[in-house]
């Protein structure tokens, strides 16, 4: 996988382990919030660095903003490549 979808998949794990994170939400609002606005900025850039290389399906998720669904298309497509090497 290319360094821009690496990029991408690691800035969807990183959004999605912010919104898991319930004790710093309960434990410090403020700085949950700007961890989420953060991984948030990160996601957008990446998202605009794979976006013209991407493949139709992934895009339809990240236009919805169905990042678990994405992340598993990164997953994926990652495990078919490492089997045909």
């Amino acid at each position: 996988m290319n360094t821009e979808f690496t990029e991408l998949r690691e800035a969807l794990q990183e959004r999605l382990g912010v919104i898991a994170d319930h004790e710093l939400r309960a434990r410090d609002p403020r700085a949950h919030l700007e961890r989420l606005k953060a991984a948030a900025s990160r996601l957008d850039t990446a998202i605009a660095r794979v976006r013209p290389n991407c493949d139709p399906q992934l895009r339809h998720f990240l236009d919805r903003q169905s990042y678990v669904k994405a992340l598993a298309w990164l997953e994926s497509h990652r495990a078919k490549r490492t089997d045909h090497r």
